[in-house]
This record gives structure tokens, C-alpha cells and sequence, in this order.
């Protein structure tokens, strides 16, 4: 039988060993770099951007962090060894282009390449956040993400009710909250952030109490006024993404400008009795509000909401479709719904997807748009689910 010494000189004549200088050249060059120290260890200190697996879970969790096998590969461990062991893995598994860094992370901070100390999380927060940790394009630099996210909710109603809980029970650090409106029994029906005993209560401060109970990571800011031009750059501005969650065109209009002249994601959903529909506008990469509907329908072919009703179940799912859109953006994971709207029918249970394209004449994201609010009117009319059969 071999011994220890026979099988790392055995690794060494099989395994390609790169210096970190080089490593660092591969890097720059796309190569995935992969930590296997243990947690521990990153806690002191790592590669920034590197991948982290601790070598006992290096064969379970590569695949779906690398699928690709023909991508180039660089493991890293504290001294070069475990990452020998760790490459030969990878090689075995078919992955076609595998080094180790020698002298390891102690040989990078010795050459004096860059390196950090990652934010820390909590024992309790490890717990809490336990799923999200396990999933490689999540891990502990997603939640980190997450953490240092800022996330603005236009309405704490039927849609920002289920977005605010799930988006913060997944962590976003920094959930904002606008509403003008105090609770009322009617909306118990469908906005579930809210509970019998806070009737009367304003519904950003029923939204605060509930998600602080729910997590108390997460800074709930709230403000408790109506948006409108004179404001509404600048609640938005200290935010990284908008969710609308409102009913009304006049407010929708005013979400999509502000974030067109902000340069801000915005995250769209709208419900109407049985049907739901979604989608995220983010100006320059794809079409805006105006580029599908230039100027609002007719008052007498928008009902109100309180005429026209909805499903209580319904904004549920357009809800939580919002809140994964926002957390794939934040994570930089799959493909956001940018020029594409999917719609959702309750009664059918069918889903469907229509491709946006951008309007080159768009009054607002195109040639001569507006620099400012200034000259634009804002007319509320109702809250029906504009057509798209047109687009």
C-alpha cells in the first residue's frame, strides 16, 4: 500500500501546479477559482470572487457550480496540498483543464495579490439562511448579496405584501416600503402582510412590524406618502431595485419614468380579477412601460379595482414571481423577464410568455426623451390590465 508521501508525489506528477502570480494571470483570463479550505479558514481571509467548496464536498457540489468541463479551473487551498488532491478529483471527473495553485493562499498573500476578509455570518444566520448556502449559485456570496441589497416596494399591498415576505425571509437587507394608505378590512382578503388587529393601522408600519418579526436582519424603511413628482426621485434614489406593486396607471407611468431617469431595474406586476402578468423593465437593456403603452387607455375602459374585483389568491403568485425576479437580479443568476412579459391565468392555470420589443420612438427611453418629471402629467384611471394583443 501506498503512503501519504507516495500519493502526494504521485498527485504532483499528475496534477498541473501553477504559482499564484500565474493563477492570478488565469483569473483575469475567466478561470473559475476554487477555495476548498474550510469555513474557518475563508473566515480569515480569501480570493475575492473565488468559489468556495470545502474539499469533503468538492465531487457533490462542482458539477452544478461548473458545468461546463472544458472551463479552466484553479484550486486553491491554505498550502498546496489538499488542492492537489482536490484537482486530481476534478480531473477524474472529466474536467479538461484543472491546476493547483502551489504554496496556496499563503503563497498569494506572500506575492501580495489581492485578497479580503469576508463579511461573517452569524451562527444564527448560518442557520437561518442553511438552504441557500448549499446552493452553488447562491452560497455565501449570494447571501452576502442579498444582505447588502437595497429593495424598494412601491405599495404594501395584494403584490408587495407576499414580495416583502419572501423577499425578506430570503434576506434582502434593506427592504423599503411606500404606501399612503392605513389597513382596511377589505384588503385582508388578498394583502397578507396584514392581520385583523391592525385595522386602522398604516399599512407601512403593519408591513414593518411583520417583516422585523419575520427577520430581524432585514432594516425595513418606511415611507408613509403618496408618490408623486415632486418626491419620487428621491425615495427612489437610495435603492437598487423597484418593485411596483400599485394598481393604478397615473402611479405605474410615475414608477417607469423615475426609474428610466435613474437608471434603476423595475420589477412590474399587475392583477385583474383572475388573470396576473409580469415582467422587468430595465431601460437601455429593454423595452419600458411607455414603449408598450405610450399614454394610458380611456377612464370608461379601466374600471376601478374596488369595481372590476380580484381573486384574493391571485396576487400571491404575481407577488412572489416579482420577488424571484428581484433576487435574480441581485444574485446575477438565470434570466430576468427583460423583454418578455409572462402571464398568468388563474382559472386556466396556464402561463404564457410574449416577447417586448422596444419602441425606437419611445417618449421616454427613446431619442429626446425628458431629462426631468417637470412637463409630465400624471392621471390616475383605474387599474385594468392593459392589452397586449397588439404587441
Amino acid at each position: 500500500m501506498a503512503t501519504y508521501q507516495e500519493m502526494l508525489e504521485q498527485k504532483r506528477a499528475t496534477v498541473r501546479e501553477v504559482d499564484p502570480r500565474e493563477s492570478a494571470e488565469l483569473r483575469e483570463r475567466g478561470a473559475v477559482i476554487v477555495d476548498v479550505r474550510e469555513q474557518d479558514e475563508v473566515e480569515q481571509g480569501a480570493i475575492p470572487d473565488s468559489l468556495h467548496i470545502p474539499r469533503g464536498f468538492l465531487e457533490m457540489r462542482i458539477e452544478e457550480a461548473v458545468r461546463d468541463r472544458s472551463t479552466p479551473i484553479v484550486v486553491y487551498c491554505a498550502g498546496g496540498v489538499r488542492s492537489l488532491f482536490g484537482a486530481d478529483a476534478l480531473n477524474q471527473l472529466g474536467y479538461e483543464n484543472v491546476s493547483s495553485m502551489s504554496s496556496g493562499f499563503s503563497g498569494w498573500k506572500a506575492a501580495g495579490l489581492p485578497w479580503s476578509v469576508p463579511q461573517t455570518f452569524t451562527p444564527e444566520q448560518r442557520r437561518r439562511y442553511s438552504r441557500h448556502l448549499l446552493i452553488p449559485e447562491v452560497g455565501e456570496e449570494g447571501q452576502r448579496k442579498l444582505l447588502d441589497a437595497k429593495v424598494l416596494l412601491v405599495g404594501a399591498g395584494g403584490l408587495g405584501s407576499p414580495a416583502a415576505l419572501y423577499l425578506a425571509a430570503a434576506g434582502v437587507g434593506t427592504i423599503g416600503v411606500v404606501d399612503a394608505d392605513v389597513v382596511d378590512d377589505s384588503n385582508l382578503q388578498r394583502q397578507v402582510i396584514h392581520t385583523t388587529d391592525r385595522i386602522g393601522m398604516s399599512k407601512v408600519e403593519s408591513a414593518r412590524l411583520t417583516i422585523e418579526a419575520l427577520n430581524p436582519d432585514v432594516n425595513v424603511v418606511t415611507h408613509e406618502t403618496r408618490l408623486d413628482k415632486s418626491n419620487v426621485l428621491d425615495i427612489f434614489a437610495p435603492y437598487d431595485i423597484i418593485l411596483d406593486g400599485t394598481d393604478n396607471f397615473a402611479a405605474r407611468y410615475l414608477i417607469n419614468d423615475a426609474c428610466v431617469l435613474l437608471h434603476k431595474p423595475n420589477v412590474h406586476g399587475s392583477i385583474f380579477r383572475f388573470e396576473g402578468q409580469a415582467t422587468t423593465f430595465i431601460a437601455g437593456e429593454g423595452p419600458c412601460y411607455r414603449c408598450l403603452f405610450p399614454t394610458p387607455p380611456p377612464p370608461e375602459l379601466a374600471p376601478s379595482c374596488a369595481e372590476a374585483g380580484v381573486l384574493g389568491l391571485l396576487p400571491g403568485m404575481v407577488g412572489l414571481i416579482q420577488a424571484t425576479e428581484v433576487a435574480k437580479l441581485i444574485l446575477g443568476i438565470g434570466e430576468p423577464l427583460v423583454g418578455r412579459l409572462l402571464t398568468y391565468d388563474a382559472l386556466e392555470m396556464t402561463f404564457r410568455e410574449l416577447r417586448l420589443s422596444r419602441d425606437a420612438e419611445c417618449p421616454m427611453c427613446g431619442p429626446g426623451a425628458p431629462t426631468s418629471l417637470d412637463d409630465i402629467e400624471y392621471t390616475d384611471v383605474g387599474c385594468l390590465i392593459p392589452a397586449l394583443a397588439a404587441v
